[in-house]
């Protein structure tokens, strides 16, 4: 018996006779690395295998005791899937079986996180993004702009890891964007990109975080529409970027800017929210202020004027602990803790008993 022949006994019957002409056996199936190399106790990572020898036909990849999900053979060298829900927290091995190369194993190349403890979570218009303990940022849902950062336009309807495994201290979710900033006060953001809310410096999208430009650090970031903006974690400027049709990014401007520019007037903030065509911010003394369109009294401003390029003064003297934009309508929790809103009220949004509209800030009604 010829020693090809000989190895192909060896191997077992099912390559027996694919090797009974003569010929050597199928190089054997190697997996090298996984990608990203950890992820949720739930399951639902999409992960991508690389390694050699993957034949055109794969008949199933373990991930621990599970099977991996929407297994898709991308070439010889690399295979796709989701990974199942893990038995127990920590490292296990990935191995891939096959009828006509083997079987090859990467020893504890994936790692199941712990069940994850959120910090924070943001909802946008239809998805929901979040950050764990440890600082890994999680989304689902709609996906069609890329807006969940795994990489994909693929909806999710379970948390999925945020590709990069950057540390994030907080995120926030937009129409169709989300932003992020890393614990090193880093900005990124991933999404929707039709007005630069992106802050790369282009209208493309991106599935996965990619850093807003400018250099500068960030303490707090709000997604609006098609816009964002921030904080400084320096001097506590205001910055905005993306749509600015009705001035919403402060600037004295209605032009379009896809990196960040400064909020004019030179005040400190707080902090600051974006709604769909407006900003609103509190400053580091506790007077609100807010900018952009102003057709139903958004800005609290008191005034029938329909935008505000600038920031002008939330009327009525109230000291502002925290604001929070909506659509079309703003609320604000002030020092002593009491609710205030302004803005459109057709649903009751304003919570003072009435459908009227309110240019002005109004209490909410005691519950």
């Amino acid at each position: 018996m010829s020693r090809a022949r000989s190895l192909c006994v060896l191997l077992g019957a099912a390559v027996v006779a694919a090797c009974s002409d003569g010929t050597s056996p199928a190089p054997t199936v190697t997996v090298t690395s996984v990608s990203p190399s950890s992820g949720p106790l739930a399951g639902g990572t999409a992960v991508t295998l690389t390694g050699a020898n993957f034949p055109a036909t794969v008949d199933s990849v373990r991930v621990g005791t599970g099977r991996l999900g929407s297994l898709v053979r991308v070439s010889g060298t690399q295979l796709t899937g989701t990974t199942p829900a893990g038995s127990a927290a920590g490292a296990t091995d990935v191995t891939v079986y096959t009828t006509s190369a083997g079987s090859g194993t990467c020893t504890g190349c994936f790692t199941y996180n712990p069940a994850a403890t959120w910090t924070t979570l943001t909802a946008g218009e239809g998805h929901t993004c979040g950050v764990t303990s440890g600082g890994a940022a999680y989304c689902w849902g709609r996906n069609g702009t890329g807006e969940l950062g795994d990489g994909s336009t693929t909806r999710r309807m379970t948390p999925v890891a945020v590709a990069g495994e950057l540390t994030f201290q907080s995120v926030t979710a937009g129409y169709g964007h989300t932003c992020g900033v890393t614990s090193g006060g880093v900005a990124y953001s991933w999404g929707s990109n039709f007005w630069g809310q992106l802050g790369h410096g282009d209208t493309l999208l991106a599935s996965t975080p990619v850093a807003v430009a400018g250099g500068l650090t960030f303490s707090s970031l709000t997604a609006g529409a098609g816009h964002t903006c921030g904080v400084t974690s320096g001097g506590a400027a205001a910055y905005c970027w993306g749509q600015n049709n009705v001035g919403e990014l402060g600037d004295r401007s209605t032009t379009r800017r896809m990196t960040p520019v400064a909020v004019a007037g030179g005040l400190t903030f707080a902090a600051v929210t974006a709604g769909f065509y407006h900003t609103c911010g509190v400053t580091s003394v506790g007077a609100g202020f807010c900018w952009g369109g102003d057709s139903l009294g958004v800005l609290g401003d008191g005034s029938s004027i329909w935008m505000r390029t600038a920031p002008v003064a939330v009327v009525g003297g109230l000291t502002f602990a925290s604001v929070t934009a909506g659509a079309t309508h703003t609320c604000g929790v002030t020092s002593s803790g009491a609710a205030y809103c302004w803005g459109r009220d057709f649903y009751g949004e304003l919570g003072d008993g009435s459908t009227t509209d309110r240019p002005t800030p109004v209490a909410v009604v005691n519950p």
